[in-house]
Formats: structure tokens, C-alpha cells, sequence
């Protein structure tokens, strides 16, 4: 199984959302794009948050320095993004993918990060709670039902807001996963906890 983790906006949880489902899977991980914080990377948190032996974290296929949209911090380096050649690490694990910022934050001129989303991909939507997201979820969701692209769950962040979950799953129709609370901070045993709770739900997507 493959899964794509994509948010609603940046900062929206989907590193941690990422290490919960490689931990419950025993996955691989792989961020196919990384713009800034390479020495403390999406990939050195995810490694260092998940227990499993099995799981490998590949390399990225570009590595930016500059934190901002990949397509602004591919300039500053001087290259150009080329989604031909962010080639997906092979495996026989289940293997997790980690987006950039929402699905469409550009890459270059034409293509954005829906555009790396394959037909084989179970898309994972992190929600944040905060005002506005119901609108950033459902736009997120109809960006994703005009590709033909289904999304397979949803996996809520932040304290629990009844109303926005109800609407957003109603509308939706997508599989509730579960969710993260506003934790005092993310270690490999807070990772499990989350990982056990949602592994049954991961299984059955």
C-alpha cells in the first residue's frame, strides 16, 4: 500500500500525521521534496520519531536550502524542478509519501504537488482545527475529485471541534482515521500510542 499525506495548508501536522501511519504500517517513508531545514529535515523527524526496524526513510529527490514554496526555492538554487526525475524509491513495504505544504503548492511553472499524486496513491488529508478550515479542507477535497483523484481518510489535528469533523466528514464522505490532539510534545512513544490507535483504520483503507 501506498499512502500520500497532504494538509490543508503548511503546519497543519502532516510530519507527525507521516510518522503515525509509517509507525502503525511499519512503512517507508519518503519525501520526494524537501525545501529547507536540511539538517533537521521532514526526514530526520520522521526517523527519529519511529521505532520500527523495518522501516527505511529514503532520500529526497530534491533538496532545496531555502524554506519557501519549491518552486521559489528551486530558483534561488538554480534549478528547476522536473517531476520526471523524482522517481519513487522502490520497495516491498508499504510505503508513505509526504507532500509539501497543501496540493497545490507549485513545483515550477506547470506542475504543482497534486501533480506527483499517482493513480495507485490512498490520499491521507491532514485537517488542522482553526477558522477557515472547513473551506481549506473542502477546497482541498474538490481540487482532488477534479484530477479524479479520491481521497481515501482524513486524520484530524488539533483539540477536538465536533461540528467542523461533522460537516467536513458529512461533505466529504472520506474515512475518518482519527486524530491528533494539541500533545505537550511528540516522542517515539507518543508516536506508537497514535500508531496502535490507528492502525486498524490505515489496514482498511
Amino acid at each position: 500500500m501506498k499512502l500520500f499525506i497532504t494538509g490543508i495548508g503548511t503546519d497543519v501536522g502532516k510530519t507527525i500525521t507521516s510518522a503515525i501511519v509509517t509507525q502503525a504500517l511499519e512503512a517507508d517513508y519518503w519525501k520526494p521534496i524537501q525545501a529547507g531545514d536540511l539538517d533537521n529535515s521532514d526526514s530526520h523527524k520522521v526517523k527519529s520519531k519511529v521505532k520500527s526496524q523495518k522501516s527505511v526513510v529514503h532520500p529526497n529527490a530534491y533538496e532545496l536550502k531555502t524554506p519557501a514554496s519549491p518552486h521559489l526555492a528551486a530558483k534561488i538554487d538554480g534549478i528547476t524542478i522536473d517531476i520526471k526525475k523524482i522517481i519513487e524509491p522502490k520497495t516491498t513495504n508499504h510505503l508513505v509519501i509526504e507532500g509539501a505544504g497543501g496540493i497545490l503548492v507549485p513545483l515550477n511553472d506547470n506542475d504543482c504537488i497534486i501533480d506527483l499524486i499517482q493513480p495507485d496513491y490512498k490520499i491521507i488529508l491532514v485537517s488542522r482545527h482553526y477558522l477557515g478550515s472547513i473551506n481549506h479542507t473542502l477546497l482541498t477535497f474538490e481540487a482532488l475529485k477534479s484530477r479524479n483523484l479520491k481521497l481515501a481518510g482524513i486524520i484530524f489535528s488539533g483539540d477536538e471541534n465536533q461540528a467542523t469533523e461533522e460537516i467536513i466528514l458529512s461533505k466529504t464522505k472520506a474515512k475518518f482515521i482519527g486524530r491528533i490532539d494539541n500533545e505537550p510534545y511528540f516522542d517515539q512513544n507518543v508516536i506508537q500510542y497514535y500508531a496502535d490507535q490507528f492502525r486498524d483504520s490505515l489496514l482498511s483503507l
